[in-house]
């Protein structure tokens, strides 16, 4: 792609207020009922700041994502309990909490790269846990059939999050052609990252598209197998200045461009299902990067459901229009193929960890970028990722264009 490179913050590439990832740290998915929520976040912080060659009193500024499984343990995050956690009282500078659902993660690069690249920060953690898994199922399915329903038109209908996959996947399999051994096969080709990931759900758990389309019926055409599992998990990451991060000598991962498109609150005001808003978010991030899809070299796109990938997949540019399910059942974004999708298994095998889900996978992009993704599934080239997140009931796309430094 050729387009002149317009910077959102008006920073060069490598200035000394460029904001970096510098590290990432995260705790294995599934169910874990003797995991308590902080504990579980702490871990995370320790984990991303051991990686980041950082301590808790480098940190100014906690930037929290919440979780969904509890009301009560998220009011703690917003009463400062990391920052007391992490013994920050009195030296912190910040502590607050981002919200847009599935791509929050987006949306919190966004601020703490604002912050750090005007001088408001200098070392920002961000940090997300989620205790799914474990939380009562009860509560937790009431949850995904209230929120972002719109009361007075869909709520009553019985529309639920499953429900609004099914229309996706339906309208999208109508207008592409796409059979149901294809959609099924890219949860296997997710199943097979997720083999290679020591904090996937699914680690241990092979998958055919037999099993997927054997397994029951849920909400038409989706079969169990073809949802996510509602799982616990934790990732955080630490960013920074280029400044500081080649004081340390440390390796970085910088954001080179950013695009988004909002396109609906009810799934029954979006005019395209099997489009959504993808190429609008995707045309302006590479606008902003100069570089597009053909200079990725992988990418991590959020993945509750098939469809939303394909969806993407096809607005990212990746492949061509309507292909998207056939090009990943052909192995080409499995691993050892020509495009790596998803290296963590994405929350259809490395598990939902609600709004987390984004965040693992925007982890994995850095994780990848900076070479640390361990020997099993650490790809070869890893110089620039794509990185697509959606929240709610698919009412945004959201793109980062991140490459590493050096």
């Amino acid at each position: 792609m050729t387009t002149a490179t317009v910077n959102p913050l008006n920073i060069e590439p490598g200035a000394a207020n460029d904001p970096v990832f510098v590290g990432v740290g995260e705790i294995p998915s599934g169910r874990y009922p003797d995991r308590p929520f902080i504990q579980a976040l702490t871990q995370v912080a320790v984990r991303a700041l051991r990686d980041a060659a950082m301590k808790p009193a480098d940190i100014d500024t906690i930037l929290l994502i919440p979780n969904l499984h509890s009301a009560d343990q998220q009011a703690d995050l917003v009463f400062s309990r990391m920052v007391e956690e992490l013994g920050l009282n009195k030296q912190a500078k910040a502590s607050f909490m981002i919200h847009s659902g599935g791509s929050t993660s987006d949306n919190a690069v966004r601020v703490a790269s604002g912050l750090i690249s005007s001088g408001h920060a200098r070392n920002v953690l961000v940090l997300q846990a989620e205790c799914w898994g474990s939380a009562d199922l009860t509560e937790m399915v009431t949850m995904l059939s209230y929120n972002g329903i719109p009361a007075q038109w869909e709520r009553p209908s019985g529309l639920h999050f499953n429900a609004i996959g099914a229309l996706i996947t339906q309208r999208y399999m109508a207008e592409t052609g796409s059979t149901p051994a294809e959609m099924a096969a890219v949860c296997v080709s997710l199943r097979k990252w997720a083999q290679l990931n020591p904090n996937a759900m699914y680690r241990d758990k092979p998958l055919t598209v037999e099993q997927v389309l054997g397994s029951r019926m849920i909400t038409d055409p989706l079969h169990a197998m073809e949802c996510p599992m509602l799982a616990d998990g934790g990732v955080g990451f630490v960013m920074t200045t280029q400044e500081n991060a080649t004081r340390r000598g440390q390796d970085s991962v910088r954001v080179a461009g950013s695009g988004g498109c909002v396109s609906h609150y009810s799934i029954g005001q979006e005019t395209d299902l099997a489009a959504l808003g993808w190429k609008t978010a995707a045309d302006r991030a590479y606008a902003q990067s100069g570089w597009g899809p053909g200079d990725a070299d992988f990418a991590e796109i959020y993945d509750s459901y098939a469809a939303v990938t394909t969806i993407a997949a096809e607005g990212l540019g990746l492949c061509k229009p309507s292909e998207g399910a056939r090009w990943i059942a052909s192995g080409a974004t499995s691993p050892g193929g020509e495009f790596p999708l998803n290296t963590n298994g994405g929350l259809l095998s490395a598990g939902h960890t609600g709004v987390g889900g984004g965040t693992a996978l925007l982890a994995e992009g850095v994780r990848q970028l900076l070479g640390r993704a361990g020997s099993e599934r650490q790809l070869d080239k890893h110089r620039r990722a794509i990185i697509g997140g959606t929240g709610g009931s698919y009412m945004d796309s959201q793109v980062l264009l991140l490459e590493r430094v050096g």
